[in-house]
């Protein structure tokens, strides 16, 4: 099969992303924690349309194709249950995924992406402006001296 070595995919195309994202949203629908978000957020009969949308997404990122139009950050601000760690689980998932499917240069080409997208996803989901920076707490107020009576000038 040609793009193929030694069972590994070798060359992005339509087909590949599409095995790509199958295989990577069927352990995500196995999996322990993520499984009860993506239910919730994504009705049975509305798989079919996710997937497809997933794969415009990767054509989009790694082809270049224009394929995609959309708002990830406003989708996923709205998903119920998402939680900042679930990030990392997520990205551990498709790089198991990825680098079972396609030959190591191709499978980091798909892993850097997909680190900057969930950090861009994750910020944009999760921090605030007026929030410390994560993992930091705002430094307590020191305590305010009583006011000092005024003093007389006689």
């Amino acid at each position: 099969m040609s793009g193929v070595t030694a069972s590994r995919i070798s060359c992005i195309t339509d087909d590949s992303i599409a095995l790509l994202i199958d295989r990577f949203y069927a352990a995500i629908r196995r999996h322990a924690v993520l499984a009860p978000v993506f239910e919730r957020a994504i009705a049975p009969d509305e798989w079919p349309r996710h997937l497809a949308t997933m794969r415009r997404f990767w054509s989009s990122v790694m082809q270049a194709s224009g394929a995609y139009s959309g708002n990830p950050v406003e989708i996923h601000r709205a998903v119920q249950g998402l939680d900042r760690p679930m990030f990392a689980q997520w990205l551990a998932l498709f790089e198991a995924t990825a680098t079972a499917l396609f030959t190591p240069e191709l499978a980091a080409a798909f892993v850097a992406k997909a680190k900057r997208i969930a950090m861009s996803l994750e910020l944009a989901v999760f921090h605030r402006l007026d929030a410390p920076p994560d993992g930091m707490r705002r430094p307590a107020r020191p305590a305010t001296p009583p006011p000092q009576a005024a003093t007389s000038c006689d």
